[in-house]
């Protein structure tokens, strides 16, 4: 989902640095009341295995650049589901940003407009699932069409940031490489829902999860 290079230039780019700052600082509400919840030990601990998560996907799993960007599996909505909001937020600007020091320097530039693209949609998808999984369901009982909600909410708000930079930055010639992006990035949300309940079927299968500071508190009991 990287925005590719020469897309936003000049004073235009300082736009990502507030939108990352703004997306930053949600994050850092969210960390502070789960650590409330839980205890700084396991927000670091989920913290860190969505870390190791988000740079196997950035690294490992296919990811092809399309339009006016990239293409990539990132499971937004099952690192929500099994470490919850703030340790997935965490993990995805940490992950974006080891990926850009270590493997991708080339991206630093960009890192303000990625991050914003990544997190701000995992926002919407904590306050979508307040309103789509009952309160007394725990996340292991999530339906298909609940998994589908939230993973095509997190899609869709990817490909509406990565539109928003595209145009921003090049105006009205960008629609095609948009168009040719966000008709790309289908084969996700098709993909996506299908990973979240499979990897709910293994989390509710491994019952030495339940109560585990290594996982979401929702995941077991709602």
């Amino acid at each position: 989902m990287h925005i590719e290079e020469g897309i936003v230039t000049g004073a235009k780019i300082l736009l990502s640095y507030a939108t990352a700052a703004g997306a930053g600082a949600w994050t850092l509400k969210l960390a502070w009341d789960a650590a409330r919840e839980r205890g700084l030990t396991s927000l670091a601990a989920r913290a860190a295995i969505a870390t190791g998560a988000v740079l196997t996907f950035f690294e490992v799993l296919p990811h092809v650049p399309v339009g006016v960007s990239e293409v990539h599996f990132i499971l937004g909505s099952t690192l929500f589901l099994i470490l919850g909001a703030a340790p997935a937020a965490i993990g995805l600007a940490l992950g974006l940003l080891i990926q850009g020091l270590f493997f991708a320097p080339f991206d630093l530039p960009q890192y303000g407009m990625n991050v914003t693209t990544l997190l701000v949609p995992m926002f919407a998808i904590a306050a979508l699932a307040q309103r789509v999984i009952p309160a007394g369901t725990p996340y292991v009982d999530t339906t298909y069409v609940q998994a589908l909600k939230l993973s095509t909410t997190y899609q869709a708000g990817i490909v509406g940031w990565v539109a928003f930079w595209a145009f921003y930055g090049q105006g009205v010639d960008a629609w095609q490489g948009i168009v040719t992006f966000g008709a790309a990035y289908m084969l996700v949300v098709l993909i996506e829902p299908v990973a979240d309940l499979a990897v709910l079927w293994g989390a509710k299968r491994m019952r030495g999860l339940q109560g585990s500071a290594l996982v979401t508190p929702r995941l077991h009991a709602a």
